[in-house]
């Protein structure tokens, strides 16, 4: 299967693309899964953190453009026939929920990438809270210059997550860029070596799911949703997460674990 779904016991789960003969790109049926995979995340209450990468030499690099448009106009095709709305599982809008477009999930999500992170993976990147990468990583917006439109939340995202002119070097040249240059611009944490990249991410991940699953989820929900309004609403949304964590289990038991000189034993509630 070429979308794998691991959950860890540590609250963790690592979903990973694999379909390096295509290098790692998508037709309708993986972007499906790649989808439902993120659903499952998000709807597990014992899963806190998610980790997305592909395998060695490979992340994502969007649709794959033999398959993919001939499937999405018979697909579309069909449904506009108005009896189904989805076939074998797959539904119009799988390829956006797949790369975190207009996907509600307030958890952490971290990239570990390793090869092409260019169209679909660079749309997927703008739903991505911590981003590493290796040297072998590229990355870009390339879709211009193949007289195309990257519709799935590139040139909206981009700009509010990096300062303007280096959104606009993405997202203008189309050009693809080594590692070193996404770092300069602000677009990734940190690069590390190939046979480190996992662990660094699941040093990242314990280092996050120290924290209070609720407190952390709700302080990214507060960042995204605050984002995409004026700076008055943003506070109201932050008043009312704030009240949120602060009536949780979660809430007493950290000041306690503190008082006691002890770890926290986190509930997510």
């Amino acid at each position: 299967m070429p979308i794998h779904y691991d959950k860890r016991d540590d609250h963790i789960v690592v979903i990973t693309i694999d379909r390096p003969e295509a290098r790692n790109s998508l037709d309708l049926y993986h972007f499906r899964d790649l989808a439902k995979a993120w659903r499952d995340f998000r709807y597990d209450d014992d899963a806190w953190l998610a980790i997305v990468t592909g395998v060695p030499g490979q992340f994502m690099s969007g649709a794959d453009l033999k398959t993919y448009i001939p499937q999405i106009t018979e697909l579309a095709k069909e449904i506009g026939k108005g009896e189904v709305k989805e076939i074998d599982g797959c539904r119009l809008d799988d390829g956006t929920r797949a790369v975190l477009r207009d996907v509600k999930i307030y958890k952490p999500i971290i990239a570990a990438i390793d090869g092409p992170c260019v169209a679909g993976g660079m749309e997927m990147l703008g739903g991505v809270d911590i981003r590493i990468a290796t040297p072998n990583a590229v990355f870009g917006v390339m879709e211009p210059k193949r007289g195309l439109f990257a519709g799935g939340g590139t040139t909206a995202r981009l700009p509010r997550q990096l300062n303007y002119p280096a959104a606009m070097e993405f997202l203008l040249t189309a050009e693809a860029f080594p590692a070193s240059r996404a770092l300069e611009l602000g677009l990734l944490n940190e690069i590390v070596e190939p046979d480190v990249l996992m662990e660094r991410a699941l040093e990242w991940a314990a280092r996050i799911c120290a924290n209070a699953p609720v407190a952390v989820q709700a302080t990214k929900e507060s960042v995204v949703r605050g984002l995409s309004t004026t700076l008055d609403e943003a506070y109201a949304i932050e008043a009312e997460l704030s009240k949120r964590v602060f009536a949780t289990e979660d809430a007493k038991e950290g000041p306690l674990a503190f008082k006691e000189k002890r770890p926290p034993n986190w509930q997510g509630r």
